[in-house]
Order: structure tokens, then sequence, then C-alpha cells
């Protein structure tokens, strides 16, 4: 038992020096520009592929075969609710950011930019809301899955389960998604990665967020068996927040202060279903 603890913290401890010794290589490049998007967004996409460049390395340091990080697609359902999952937490915060008046619905603006790329001019305002959101839905999925695929092969790939080896769900919740919000503070200080807010009150709502969805995350891929769950959770949280509400959000004076990742009614409503999927933690196999 002993050696099998030893063994499992030699494997953690590795995978996040090459995680972070590689990522701060992109920290460097994104911060020295200030923009998340400077190098055409290669920069962005170098850094999310690093936590799996780190899976791929501790694994072969450890003679561990690659194929054993989980790649089996598992049962269906639970790929369709990892994409379901996002859409409804981020619909449920969007909709009290609304109603509420904190943000409005929906900027003209965008629509129109919408409307004149896709050659929709001629279309009703809400035909163009629909058609945009089934378009960026399911074919934007391949853009933002390429991308996140890049940090689930390390976090829900490698480390979840790595730590769930000697400590319970509750605790690899936590610890990974302190880990993880962590790993993206150095671009989120000193880079443009928030909403305008000040930095202290960004990080604080990122964290939260960050943590709370965490708990999700590893529900699905210690219940699924599959780190495909985490892929497609997180492209689809990214793609439903980042390229459809919050574009969609008119903002005024004080919008920032609550949407997005940075504001904090998404946060909250992640911590909610972060109890909610706590509650269901003994359905998990094994679990501790």
């Amino acid at each position: 038992m002993v050696q099998s603890v030893n063994q499992s913290r030699k494997a953690v401890l590795l995978f996040l020096l090459f995680t972070f010794g590689l990522s701060s290589i992109f920290y460097f490049l994104i911060i020295q520009t200030g923009k998340l998007g400077s190098g055409f967004g290669m920069y962005v996409t170098g850094i999310m592929w690093c936590p799996a460049m780190s899976a791929f390395i501790t694994s072969k340091i450890l003679k561990r075969e690659i194929s054993a990080l989980a790649w089996q697609w598992g049962k269906p359902r639970y790929q369709i609710w990892s994409y379901l999952v996002p859409l409804l937490y981020s619909l449920v915060a969007y909709l009290i950011i609304w109603v509420t008046g904190w943000g409005g619905f929906y900027n003209h603006e965008f629509v129109g930019q919408i409307a004149k790329s896709f050659g929709w001019e001629h279309l009703p305002k809400a035909a163009i809301i629909l058609l945009y959101f089934i378009f960026t839905g399911v074919f934007g999925m391949a853009g933002s899955l390429a991308t996140g695929l890049g940090e689930e092969i390390g976090w829900r790939g490698f480390l979840v389960p790595e730590l769930f080896k000697t400590i319970s769900y509750t605790k690899t919740s936590l610890l990974v998604g302190i880990i993880w919000a962590m790993w993206h503070f150095p671009i989120l200080i000193f880079a443009d990665y928030n909403s305008g807010t000040p930095a202290w009150y960004g990080l604080s709502c990122f964290t939260i967020m960050v943590v709370s969805i965490s708990f999700v995350f590893t529900w699905f891929r210690l219940k699924s068996g599959s780190l495909w769950t985490g892929a497609i959770l997180h492209a689809s949280h990214n793609l439903f927040v980042q390229s459809i509400f919050t574009p969609l959000t008119i903002y005024n004076s004080h919008t920032k202060y609550f949407i997005d990742e940075f504001g904090a009614v998404l946060p909250l409503v992640c911590l909610g279903l972060a109890i909610y999927f706590w509650t269901r933690r003994k359905e998990l196999a094994n679990v501790k």
C-alpha cells in the first residue's frame, strides 16, 4: 500500500512539474504581448496541450502505456450529458443575468455581424440567433474539442484517476480544481484573460467556478471510465459561454461583475451543480 501511494505521488509530481514547466514557455509568450489571442491563437492552443504532453512524457518515464489514459468512448449517455450539462448551467446563468437586467438580450451589433458573415441579412433576427446557436453548437464543437482535449488528456485522463487511487472523490475534485485554476492564474493576472473587473474579483469568481465544475468533470470521468467526457464537457463549456451567451449579451455599467467566467453568476450556478454531483458521489465505483 505504501509503495502504491509513493508511486502515485511520484506520478502526480512528475506530471505537475512537466505541466507547469512546459506551460511557462507559453505563459511568457502570452504575457509579453498581454493578449490571449496573440500568435493568431496558437499560443493558447500550445498551452492547452501542455497537460496532454506532460501526461505522455510522464507515462513514458514511468513505463506506462499511453493507451491506459482512458481513451475508450464508454456509454453514449455520459457523452451526451457531457455536452448538455454546460449548455444547461450556462443557460441558467445567463437567463438570470438577462432577467435581472445585469446584462441585456440581445446584442444587435453581434447579431448583425453574424448575419453578414453567414449571408443571413434577409432573415428575422430570431431566426439568425437560432441558426447561429445550432451551427455553433454543432460544427463549433470540432474546434473547441481540438483544444479542450489537450487539457483533458492531462487533467482527467491522467491526474484524476492517479489521485483517486489514494484519496476520495471529494479531495480529488478539490485538488484537481485548485491546480486547474492556478494553472490559469498567470494569464489571468498578467494578460487580458478577464472581463475587466479588478484582478482579485475576477480571480475569485474564476477559481470558484473552476473548482466547482471540477466536481462535475471528475464525477463524469470516474462514472464513465472515459476521458472523452471531460473533453466534451470542456469543449461545450467554452463554446456556449465564450462563443454564444457572452457575445449575445448587452453590457451595461455593471455587467462585467456578473457575466462570463469572471463574474459572480456562473460560479454560483456551478457551485450549486457541484453540490448536486457531490451528493451523488456514492454512485461511483470504489468510492472512498
